[in-house]
């Protein structure tokens, strides 16, 4: 596999799609940091690093969904930077999701953050993904 990011957002995707509660992942930081992103602004229920019997990290996602009319919080879930072609934002050109509804994930020197605090610390950095 190539591209791991983009694995990791079509099984959350897929998911979503299913009605599933729980998503299973395999671990990497930048996965966990993302994961991390969702839950601070929302997006999931919870999250958990794990180890499974073959001693391989995972991450278990609960996924949120509304109580009353069954949506899911995460309606898109877009892949910006692709091995093939990176899309690099400097500080003053960040991208903004839906006008600000939605988040950008950046990865930057400073760390994996959202586009506005990307924005707040005046950093750039690759655009991974788009989330709304």
């Amino acid at each position: 596999m190539t591209d791991t990011i983009a694995d990791y957002l079509t099984r959350v995707r897929n998911a979503i799609r299913a009605k599933h509660r729980i998503v299973e992942i395999p671990s990497s930081n930048l996965k966990k940091e993302m994961t991390k992103i969702l839950f601070d602004k929302g997006y999931i229920l919870n999250y958990k690093f794990d180890v499974n019997e073959k001693n391989q990290a995972t991450i278990k996602i609960a996924l949120k969904y509304h109580p009353v009319t069954k949506l899911p919080a995460i309606r898109t879930l877009d892949r910006v930077s692709s091995p093939g072609l990176r899309k690099y934002a400097a500080a003053d050109k960040l991208p903004r999701v839906i006008n600000g509804l939605g988040i950008a994930i950046i990865s930057t020197s400073k760390g994996v953050m959202t586009d506005k605090e990307a924005r707040t610390q005046n950093v750039g950095g690759e655009v991974i993904c788009y989330v709304s």
